[in-house]
């Protein structure tokens, strides 16, 4: 994988590069020598003792053969490959999914695409970015599919979801796995704890084109907002800015469809694919 400008955020990468750089030290070598004798760049080995690319076996292999450490190498490349999923996820996105697990109440507003908690499979394997290999597809699935158990706790958080309309028209994959991600969206809509409301396309209220976000809800802690943008995940929680994204969350939900009409007009979508 092409290294980024900036580090990775997933524990087992920057794992990796702390301890490679300490066994290169230990060993008196200069990324160049330590390079040179690997047969690699030294560039990949700033890259690496950076976090800024992800090993691999290969590498892990020669790293041990060459320090002799019984494997260890190998074996941190493995924990990279088993938590491979999260390399894919925005920087600040996992410490958000910890959140939403206990989360007593979530608002969301969506602009451009069916929100990750309410997607199907299909829809959310057509979506994903096409330079992402097969199993890390595989482990991003299975962790957004797992957000699902949300849904069935003991006690469900409550969840009020607006989507702009145009959203729910735009076809993703296919007419089929659009119309069986409306009917997942009906299903989920006639739980007495999840209300989705549709913003009309036409709206012009100015809050519609300032972006998607989230607020999460809790019994005995302050209330959150996350904000996803340019591949960059922000976990706001001043006071001040929850409270303006509650009021801008209000405002959408003013401006939308009432969850019946919500219902109809999701129908209709399907009728007509």
């Amino acid at each position: 994988m092409p290294a980024q400008t900036e580090a990775y955020e997933a524990p087992a990468i920057r794992a990796y590069g702390i301890i490679l750089r300490s066994w290169r030290e230990r060993a008196n070598l200069t990324k160049l020598e330590l390079a040179e004798t690997l047969g690699y760049t030294p560039q990949l080995i700033g890259q690496l003792e950076a976090a800024k690319n992800i090993p691999s076996e290969k590498f892990s292999e020669d790293l041990d053969t060459f320090f002799k450490t019984g494997g260890l190498f190998v074996e941190l490349w493995k924990l990279i490959k088993d938590t491979r999923h999260l390399i894919a996820l925005p920087p600040g996105f996992s410490k958000y999914l910890e959140l939403e697990r206990t989360a007593a109440r979530i608002y969301k507003f969506e602009a451009l695409l069916v929100s990750g908690l309410f997607q199907t499979e299909d829809y959310a394997r057509a979506i994903m970015s096409s330079p992402l290999t097969p199993d890390v597809i595989d482990g991003i699935l299975q962790a957004r599919m797992e957000r699902k158990e949300a849904f069935n706790r003991p006690a469900p958080p409550r969840i009020s979801f607006i989507i702009e309309e145009s959203a729910l028209r735009r076809v993703i994959g296919s007419p089929e796995i659009l119309r069986q991600q409306l009917a997942y969206l009906l299903e989920l809509s006639e739980r007495a704890n999840i209300n989705i409301q549709v913003l009309p396309q036409d709206t012009e209220h100015y809050v519609a084109f300032s972006g998607s976000f989230t607020i999460l809800g809790f019994d005995d802690e302050p209330d959150l907002a996350y904000i996803e943008a340019a591949g960059q995940g922000n976990l706001i929680a001043g006071a001040a800015s929850v409270a303006n994204c509650a009021m801008r969350y209000d405002l959408l939900r003013s401006h939308a469809y009432s969850v019946a009409e919500s219902r109809r007009i999701i129908r209709k979508l399907m009728e007509n694919l």
